[in-house]
């Protein structure tokens, strides 16, 4: 159930990202994307039992890897300066044409 939930994000994001033709839609779709992406990873790299390597005191079983989450927080970091720089690239777009519709931009600026 909570992977179908984590699909159907995606699925929103991806959609969007398709049918929106206002660009800070698109960019808000982009960031639902990316966000049930990483909860998907999250959701998969996730295991029962396994212990935390610095908080536990016990010396056997096997022990959670930590360079899942390394790659998760690089990706979070990551989406968000992307994100960051698309809305400064639409702020730019914004000062040159009165709307923020894609169809209405490219009339505009083709020759």
């Amino acid at each position: 159930m909570l992977e179908a939930c984590v699909f159907a994000t995606i699925l929103c994001g991806f959609f969007g990202i398709v049918l929106k033709q206002n660009l800070v839609m698109k960019i808000i779709s982009m960031d639902v994307m990316s966000t049930g992406v990483v909860a998907y990873y999250v959701l998969i790299a996730s295991r029962n039992g396994l212990f935390t390597p610095i908080l536990s005191d016990a010396n056997r079983g096997a022990y959670a890897d930590p360079v899942p989450q390394a790659v998760i927080l690089t990706a979070i970091v990551i989406g968000f300066s992307i994100q960051a720089l698309m809305l400064v690239g639409v702020m730019k777009l914004a000062r040159d044409n009165p709307t923020l519709e894609s169809s209405e931009i490219e009339k505009g600026n083709t020759p």
